[in-house]
């Protein structure tokens, strides 16, 4: 039944994302990045390819390289010095990519991004249009966080919440993210001799208490196995499996792609949020937010009810309509998040008012809805 499910959400995925991460590009070295785990990986995403799959790489490392070059020993703790480590690391990391991938006849392209890019929803698009060119023309996309200009607001946090996005970008098929170690393990692996490894998980939203997620990282890296769990749960809302496993095997993409026993399989949710409820539940960066009434409350969670005025308490922040807005109940806890169709000084006049009375208190109506349905996501 197992092996089935991997032939299912593998074997058949067409477009898929691969994420990378600082200590596997390292190669299990204490400090520098080994180019032979450059090759490999050149070597596996071109043989990918010419079975008729598209790639996008996800990478990490532009910093981890920067400190190599600086003689760094920890990782720069300020946003100033993040971005200029990274900018003196992103150019060689690029370098080390084009070097594997021209051996092989590949093409690649340097794609940056910041939470901003995809934040906005005009912007998003043009992303995933830029993308979508790109695979057209057969060149491989390799997207790394642009850290250089990123910050405190617009950072990802890590490449794996990055990845997760980008699979939701590109309507890809399945998201790879390779670590330096197997996959989801009971306990942590580098710890703990006893520990097993959980080979699938049907259910990434209601993961076991006794599963380790634990948030240790590297020197280099910003990630972990709890953020490989959260961009899991985020590629599984978007109705795609997850793959982690271990990037120091050279071979561990023709092993997942061959349907071997490999890592940890997180199956995708049955029912799957569109690319645009996707993008506002993941990607959208809420702007302000609107407390509701117990009754508005349930008719959104129970009964798949868009919000009406009528039901809104009051408003927080500043936000113009187009905007993503959390929706939460009187003690602030967010329930559900959407695209508000009123800016928030005409909510203010619009609160506790009756669909029919939109016109007189504001001297034209677009909507009646001051977040549709359609546009709402329960979180």
């Amino acid at each position: 039944m197992k092996d089935n499910l991997r032939k299912k959400h593998i074997g058949a995925a067409k477009k898929v994302v691969i994420k990378v991460g600082s200590a596997v590009l390292a190669g299990g070295r204490g400090q520098g990045f080994d180019e032979s785990v450059f090759s490999n990986l050149a070597k596996g995403v071109s043989e990918l390819k010419k079975s008729d799959k598209e790639v996008i790489l996800v990478t990490s490392g532009a910093i981890a390289i920067g400190m190599k070059k600086m003689g760094l020993k920890q990782r720069p703790a300020s946003i100033p010095e993040k971005q200029a480590v990274a900018a003196i690391g992103q150019g060689s990391l690029m370098t080390l990519y084009e070097k594997a991938f021209n051996t092989l006849g590949e093409k690649v392209a340097q794609v940056l991004l910041t939470h901003d890019d995809l934040g906005n929803r005009q912007r998003f698009l043009n992303a995933r249009n830029t993308l979508s060119t790109l695979l057209s023309y057969c060149i491989i996309p390799i997207v790394n966080e642009n850290d250089t200009v990123a910050v405190e607001e617009i950072k990802f946090g890590d490449n794996d919440h990055l990845a997760a996005l980008v699979t939701s970008l590109v309507e890809a098929d399945l998201l790879i993210i390779l670590t330096d170690i197997d996959g989801l393990f009971d306990k942590d692996p580098k710890k703990d001799k006893t520990a097993k490894l959980i080979p699938q998980v049907a259910d990434v939203d209601h993961l076991a208490s006794a599963v380790w997620a634990g948030d240790t990282v590297s020197i280099f890296g910003t990630g972990g196995m709890a953020s490989k769990v959260e961009a899991a749960k985020k590629a599984a809302h978007f109705g795609v499996a997850t793959i982690v496993a271990n990037g120091m095997d050279s071979d561990i993409l023709k092993k997942i792609f061959s349907c071997a026993g490999v890592g940890t399989l997180f199956l995708p949710m049955d029912d799957k949020l569109t690319s645009k409820k996707h993008w506002i539940a993941f990607s959208a960066r809420p702007t302000g937010r609107i407390f509701v009434d117990e009754g508005a409350k349930e008719a959104i969670l129970h009964k798949g009810k868009s919000l009406l005025p009528s039901g809104i308490a009051k408003i927080n922040g500043q936000f113009e309509a187009g905007e993503v807005v959390q929706c939460v109940d009187r003690h602030g806890k967010e329930f559900a998040r959407g695209i508000a169709n009123y800016s928030s000084a005409e909510i203010e006049k619009l609160k506790g008012r009756k669909t029919a009375e939109i016109e007189n208190a504001l001297g034209y109506k677009y909507y009646d809805e001051v977040v549709h349905r359609d546009n709402l996501v329960v979180m």
